[in-house]
């Protein structure tokens, strides 16, 4: 088994904790691995005016793959009180150091799975299996933004609408970026023996991006007829997940929309103690769980691991090795539904490293028992 070159990233509020669980489960686990240290987070935007500093970024560039634990952001006005008072009036302005990750490393795919493990006290429904692509670099996410509406857009008659005073977000969706996506879409499906592939859209109101999106999906959906294939709109799609979750499959979507339907699905499946995504490029990924920093609970060792836990599944099945995955997946499956051993959010009073302990014990178990 070859030793692979990952970038650890923890961050800040509970992140750290929720690493040292998922390294704790992947060491267990038999998972070889040189884990190279990564600064990121509120602490060197407070301190340097950059969160993802570009040492990280020099890291990133040479490992295989990259594990985020979770970041404080908080918005501009109270990001800038709290830089360093010889850095402000310097220019600094916060990003989210993900959301640049994304981007600078063109991590198109956010594969977000929810799947709803036996025994779980917060499921909404029983046997749910639904996985997320989400477009990762583009839409309401690129970042170009005005505090007020520039003049030459104002100029122009297709704005007539705008008022003067208006703070303006630029949505912006390529015919390239969105095949590539439901392409990911499609592939994952034909290699997971999944059914169906749903596109997810608001065409009908936004009729130049979520139509560019949804002529795309119907032009990578042509090359599979193997696969079913159908398009939602968005908040029909929310009214529908909920009245049946166990109806959707594969769901593809833009950037905003995965982001809120990604969250809507963890819920059903237990909350965000198991929310946990893959940021996938051609070459490169960074995985992590995805509930934030949560820093008021940062330190008390209270939180779900399993997320984090799940992240580290994801990283170690996209790195190859399938077995130790499988091996990850089947024993916190086995931890949620044997009960014993809960964190708060679960009903429970078992700390992280405990929770993270017991799945690390039944691994243990299974191999004993071979």
């Amino acid at each position: 088994m070859r030793q692979h070159r990952i970038a650890w990233l923890p961050g800040d509020g509970i992140g750290p904790e929720v690493c040292d669980a998922a390294r704790l489960v992947l060491d267990a686990a038999g998972f070889e691995a040189e884990y190279l240290p990564g600064d990121i987070g509120w602490e060197f935007w407070c301190t340097e005016g950059d969160p993802l500093p570009p040492r990280t970024l020099d890291l990133l560039r040479c490992t295989d793959c990259a594990f985020f634990g979770a970041i404080t952001s908080k918005p501009s006005s109270e990001a800038y009180r709290e830089l360093a008072p010889h850095l402000q009036n310097s220019g600094f302005s916060y990003r989210s150091p993900i959301v640049r990750m994304r981007q600078l490393l063109d991590l198109y795919v956010c594969l977000r799975p929810c799947r709803s493990f036996r025994g779980n006290p917060l499921n909404y429904r029983e046997n749910i299996d639904l996985v997320i692509f989400r477009e990762n670099t583009e839409g309401m996410y690129i970042g170009v933004e005005f505090p007020r509406a520039p003049e030459e857009l104002l100029g122009l008659s297709a704005a007539k609408a705008l008022r003067p005073d208006a703070a303006i977000s630029i949505r912006s969706i390529s015919r390239e970026a969105s095949r590539r996506i439901v392409e990911a879409a499609f592939q994952y499906a034909v290699k997971h023996g999944r059914r169906r592939v749903t596109a997810v859209h608001k065409a009908n109101v936004l009729r130049a991006t979520c139509g560019l999106f949804l002529d795309a999906a119907r032009e990578v959906a042509a090359g599979y007829p193997g696969i079913e294939f159908d398009t939602a709109n968005v908040d029909a799609m929310c009214m529908w997940l909920l009245k049946n979750p166990l109806n959707y499959d594969v769901i593809v979507t833009t950037n905003l929309f995965g982001d809120i339907l990604s969250d809507l699905c963890a819920q059903m499946v237990g909350g965000m103690g198991f929310g946990y995504s893959g940021n996938i490029g051609a070459n490169y990924a960074v995985f992590e769980p995805t509930h934030g920093s949560a820093p008021k609970y940062a330190g008390q060792n209270k939180v779900n691991p399993l997320a984090a836990i799940l992240a580290a599944m994801m990283m170690v099945d996209w790195l190859g090795e399938r077995e130790i995955a499988a091996e990850i997946e089947r024993a916190v499956a086995e931890v949620v539904e044997r009960g014993d051993v809960r964190t708060y959010d679960l009903g429970g009073s078992a700390s992280t490293r405990a929770v993270a302990e017991a799945v690390a014990q039944a691994m243990r178990v299974a191999h004993a028992m071979r």
